[in-house]
């Protein structure tokens, strides 16, 4: 007599239900518990607001010494510090870029406009001091490329420069760093796509763009429909019709830019982690751009991949008649250990090939960046007393070296001293 399977006897498996569906009730649960940690962190309307700063912080970052604010202080001129505990003062970024403001004004009135310039690092067009467009990227994940961003964007704010910060990555780090919860708190067209789409449902960039709690520093968030637009640029460019201008995708972020370049002075762009029409037309936006890279091995192969691609991409774009003449490109080492010696070793290959074009200083690894990443912060927004002061004035140094680094690139592509 013919014995039944094995299986049968053990009585049939529970039927799965579908990846999609897994999938999904996996993706609302997480997005439940996000929205309940970010309620937790910042009460009560669940929005990130920013720390006030210190008299010493404040003066190093308006570039005069404590004693002088305390003199404007006791004089009653510009904006009033908050009080504390202790006699203590501190001021909001708000307060700062105003007694930034007050400062150029009375220099000014003395004749002196270097002075004032300064203070208020805002361009002048009728200098020729063009919009400054950095696009960070990579196409490997993992090479810090969202950190760099946005600490970028942060110096820059806190130095007193007019701020946009573009969120290109349909995983939408930027925004999250910023507060922002895509499910949740965005909806269609809150994107550039929506300033860059093809069809009527486009946004003016106005529109879409949105304050955050870092003054001087607005954001064009980014979700998921953003790869709408790797689909609908293929369909574009096969209904295009000659000397079509409108339908060429490379010029579509320049455009949009264009409609607000009076409000700013830089944009930093977040670039999506691979090589496609969205990375493209940013760097056809850009003026300068900033390639990070992990010193590993495996790294710097992939590097070298990125580089032969975007050189052959780029080409096909400028015999289309793109535009790619770029004030600085410069190659950010990222999460350096400088103890490590394999990766000495590969940042001192890297220099000895590009030269100046990699960055003098690199951004260390440093705990105290991943601890403050714990509660979606960056190193600017937390207080130097959370954290052992070693390791925060180290990650802080480091950060600082690269950014001033950076503004100086900036300031020299301006023409200035």
């Amino acid at each position: 007599m013919a014995m039944p399977p094995d299986h049968a006897l053990a009585g049939a498996a529970p039927k799965l239900p579908p990846a999609d569906e897994t999938i999904a009730a996996d993706a609302h649960a997480l997005s439940v518990q996000l929205k309940a940690m970010r309620e937790r962190l910042f009460p009560p309307a669940s929005q990130k607001t920013l720390r006030s700063f210190s008299s010493v912080e404040a003066a190093k970052l308006i570039g005069v010494s404590d004693g002088y604010l305390r003199q404007l202080s006791l004089a009653g001129e510009g904006p009033q510090p908050e009080i504390g505990a202790g006699g203590r003062r501190s001021y909001s970024l708000k307060d700062i870029d105003a007694l930034r403001h007050h400062l150029a004004e009375q220099a000014r009135g003395k004749g002196n406009e270097a002075k004032a310039r300064a203070y208020v690092k805002w361009r002048d067009p009728a200098r020729g001091e063009h919009l400054q467009v950095i696009s960070v990227t990579n196409f490997k994940g993992g090479s810090g490329k969202t950190t760099s961003s946005v600490h970028l964007a942060q110096h820059l704010a806190l130095t007193g420069h007019r701020v946009l910060a573009i969120d290109l990555d349909p995983q939408a780090s930027l925004s999250a760093l910023f507060g922002y919860q895509p499910e949740l708190d965005l909806s269609g067209n809150d994107t550039i796509y929506g300033a860059i789409r093809y069809d009527a449902e486009v946004r003016p960039l106005q529109e879409i763009i949105r304050k955050t709690y870092f003054h001087g520093l607005d954001l064009v968030p980014g979700n998921l429909e953003l790869q709408e637009f790797e689909h609908a640029t293929p369909r574009a460019l096969a209904e295009r019709r000659p000397g079509d201008a409108h339908s060429l995708f490379f010029t579509r972020v320049q455009a949009a830019l264009e409609t607000v370049a009076d409000q700013y002075d830089v944009v930093v762009i977040d670039c999506p982690p691979q090589l496609g029409y969205l990375t493209l037309s940013a760097l056809c936006a850009s003026t300068s751009v900033v390639v990070t890279v992990h010193p590993q091995m495996l790294d710097v192969a992939s590097m070298s991949q990125f580089l032969f691609m975007t050189s052959d991409l780029l080409g096909v774009v400028r015999e289309a008649g793109g535009q790619l003449n770029f004030d600085f490109l410069r190659y950010l080492v990222t999460r350096y250990e400088p103890h490590d010696g394999p990766q000495a070793q590969i940042v001192g290959f890297l220099r000895s090939l590009f030269g100046e074009r990699v960055l003098t200083a690199p951004m260390v690894k440093s705990t105290a960046v991943s601890d403050a990443g714990l509660t979606k912060q960056t190193l600017y927004e937390v207080g130097r007393e959370n954290f052992s002061r070693g390791t925060y004035d180290r990650a802080m140094e480091s950060l600082e070296a690269v950014n001033s680094e950076i503004e100086a690139l900036i300031h020299a592509a301006w023409g200035r001293a």
